[in-house]
């Protein structure tokens, strides 16, 4: 029996961790950081922007979209992605309540 059972965490903190996690790899903070500077949904220049091969770049995409960190729609043959404004409303409350914490925690510890 592992330490890591998910059941044993808050679903707060087992939502945070699957945002996170989806940001664990380069290739996603890339696609991420595309889609907030377009500021609009993209079905195919995702590939162009990245040096990755197309298969790759949808595997990052449906790691993202699982985690709820994009949405995508469907557009004739092409699946449209953007932002899910939601989710990194959640990261920006979790990160700036941490950031708080720490700021007005006097004691310095280390």
């Amino acid at each position: 029996m592992g330490a890591t059972k998910t059941e044993h965490f808050t679903d707060k903190q087992n939502n945070i961790a699957t945002l996170a996690k989806a940001l664990g790899h380069p290739a996603r903070i890339a696609i991420v950081e595309y889609l907030i500077k377009v500021d609009t949904c993209i079905c195919g220049d995702i590939v162009n922007e990245l040096p990755l091969a197309q298969p790759t770049v949808s595997q990052h995409l449906k790691e993202l979209k699982n985690a709820g960190l994009i949405k995508g729609n469907i557009e004739g043959n092409a699946i449209c992605y953007c932002i899910d404004e939601k989710a990194i409303d959640k990261l920006q409350n979790y990160f700036g309540n941490i950031s708080t914490k720490l700021i007005n925690k006097k004691n310095n510890c280390c």
